[in-house]
Formats: C-alpha cells, sequence, structure tokens
C-alpha cells in the first residue's frame, strides 16, 4: 500500500497516506465519485466520445454520456487528522484495461462501482480484485429512476466472497462518498491484519 509519513516536532507519524482504486463498467460514475470526495480540484483525462469509439464501447443504459477516462481520474480526501487517501479512478472500458495492473500496484483496497441496470459491468472488475486478493467493497451508485435491490441480491447476484461488503450509495454525494471510503479502509484494516496473524500463525 502506498504510504507517506511526515514526523512531527516530538518525533511521532503524523500522516498516512493510502492509495485507492475507484473501479467499475463504463458510465458508472467513477469520474463522479472521485470528483465529489476529493479536496483538491481532480486530476482527469476525459475526452469526447467518438464515432469509433462507440463501436466498441457499450453505450447503452448511458446514452447521455459524451465523455470517457482515457488513463485515469485522480483525486486526494483527507479522512481524519493524519490519514489521506489518494484515489485513482480507472478507465472503464475493455481497450483500457492494460492500465489497471499499473494502477493497482501498491493500493490498499477499491471500490467497485455498481449499477443495477447494467450490474454484469462490473463483474469484470470484481473477479480482477478477488483474483489478485485486493481487498475491494461493492458500493452501489443509485441512479434515479433505477429499481432498487437490496444489499443481499446484489450479494448474490454478484457471487460474491463471504464477507465483501455491499453498500448503496450516492456518487454525486460527496458524505455519501466517504461514507463508502470509510467502509472500505475499515474492510481493507481487517483483511490486512488477518492475512498477516496468517502468515506468522
Amino acid at each position: 500500500m502506498v504510504s507517506e509519513y511526515s514526523d512531527t516536532t516530538d518525533g511521532e507519524t503524523s500522516a498516512l497516506a493510502l492509495k485507492i482504486l475507484v473501479a467499475g463498467g463504463f458510465g458508472v460514475g467513477k469520474t463522479t465519485l472521485v470528483g465529489a470526495v476529493s479536496e483538491i480540484r481532480p486530476l482527469r483525462t476525459e475526452e469526447l466520445l467518438s464515432e469509433a469509439g462507440q463501436l466498441v464501447d457499450d453505450t447503452d443504459g448511458v446514452d447521455q454520456k459524451v465523455t470517457t477516462t482515457v488513463a485515469m481520474d485522480f483525486g486526494r480526501i483527507t479522512i481524519r487528522s493524519g490519514l489521506s487517501l489518494y484515489l485513482f479512478g480507472t478507465p472503464g472500458q475493455d481497450r483500457f484495461w492494460f492500465l489497471w495492473d499499473e494502477l493497482s500496484q501498491g493500493a490498499l483496497g477499491a471500490v467497485v462501482l455498481a449499477d443495477t441496470r447494467r450490474l454484469e459491468d462490473c463483474f469484470p472488475a470484481v473477479d480482477y480484485f478477488e483474483h489478485r486478493h485486493i481487498p475491494f467493497v461493492v458500493a452501489v451508485n443509485c441512479f434515479a429512476g433505477a429499481r432498487t435491490y437490496g444489499v443481499h441480491d446484489v450479494c448474490r447476484a454478484l457471487d460474491l466472497d463471504r464477507g465483501t461488503p455491499v453498500v448503496l450509495c450516492d456518487a454525486r454525494d460527496r458524505d455519501s462518498g466517504k461514507e463508502v471510503l470509510i467502509r472500505l479502509v475499515e474492510y481493507a484494516g481487517r483483511m490486512h491484519t488477518a492475512r498477516l496473524l496468517d502468515s506468522v500463525g
């Protein structure tokens, strides 16, 4: 995991920065979430959708989307004094997945955003993090007009490993996004502690 420390005058560790990925399918709200929670102006690498891109990108259900992330989004949020998160939003299209391996290096964990209208779009992200044993939470972005599903329904539909958290959120709302990130940090902390204990047991 990414960490940065600075010493105070009395020698105590004062700052910890953790790397978090925000992943999911095309048009699910990754850029929106990073932008909503970031306390700095977020770095975005969005480009207008082209006619050529429409031939390879599935835009069903997100017809109003006119831009797409072609590298990553980046933002930062302070959770509490001494703890900051660096957020890296991944591109959603298949053709940009080669970037995921680079972005995931040193990550504490990930948020997988899901849209119940296109739930299958987050399967690749779920598989990616499960196979690499990177802790993640599934955050269901509650779009207006979409049918509401319960947490247990989403768990079953995605066939998640037991204990993987699923939370409902509004990617546009800072407080909602912050709660998702806190849930991830808590879950990832428990997972990393359990693995450490297993390794010395």
